[in-house]
């Protein structure tokens, strides 16, 4: 296969499964913003997100476009973190309890009711982030799913799926991006403009 056309059918299969993300999960998206709004504006709550690998690295991307600033530079800083951001933690939880906990432990020692949980995982059936919902249900949390390959075992266990139609960890992460950032283009347009930023 010619370079030019990996690269294009790449981006090709990139391109259309967002446009089936728009046809299928346009309602659950507009769900999870709704959410993150009411954490925000009714509870004052935190968002936390956590994932695996590259979906650590989205929940990394997702929370620093809210708590730095997505467009608008002029405005405050919203609450949110990643769990997977902290190796002294991680690798303390993952040595006393195992890897299964990473994510749940740290939930128990922070989350609380009115707070928001946003698990991302592209198969859907990571068992460290199950256990970790499993957390936040437990307490009353919100949880939201991004998730791909049919959602796995947390399509069921989340209270908002949102699931990639691809079976492609590439396209599924890249499309978990292109949801979080039309959420966060949201949020910022919703509470912030140049008057009260």
């Amino acid at each position: 296969m010619k370079i030019n056309n990996f690269i294009k059918n790449h981006l090709e299969e990139s391109i259309k499964v967002k446009k089936q993300v728009v046809e299928k999960n346009l309602k659950e998206i507009v769900m999870a913003a709704e959410a993150m709004i009411e954490t925000y504006w009714r509870h004052g709550g935190t968002v936390y997100l956590f994932g695996n690998g590259g979906s650590s690295c989205d929940a990394q991307h997702f929370a620093e476009e809210l708590t730095s600033a997505f467009k608008n530079i002029n405005r405050w800083s919203l609450p949110a973190h990643a769990l997977s951001d902290n190796g002294a933690v991680i690798t303390a939880i993952a040595n006393d309890f195992g890897f299964d906990y990473v994510f749940a432990r740290q939930l128990e020692g922070v989350a609380k009711p009115g707070d928001l949980v946003i698990a991302i995982s592209t198969s859907g059936n990571s068992t460290n982030i199950i256990k970790a919902v499993e957390v936040a249900r437990k307490r009353g949390i919100k949880t939201i799913g991004l998730l791909g390959k049919g959602g796995g075992w947390l399509v069921k266990m989340v209270d908002i799926p949102i699931v990639v139609p691809s079976n492609s960890t590439a396209h599924i992460q890249e499309s978990h991006m292109a949801i979080a950032h039309a959420i966060c283009g949201l949020v910022e347009e919703i509470f912030f403009d140049d008057k009260n930023a």
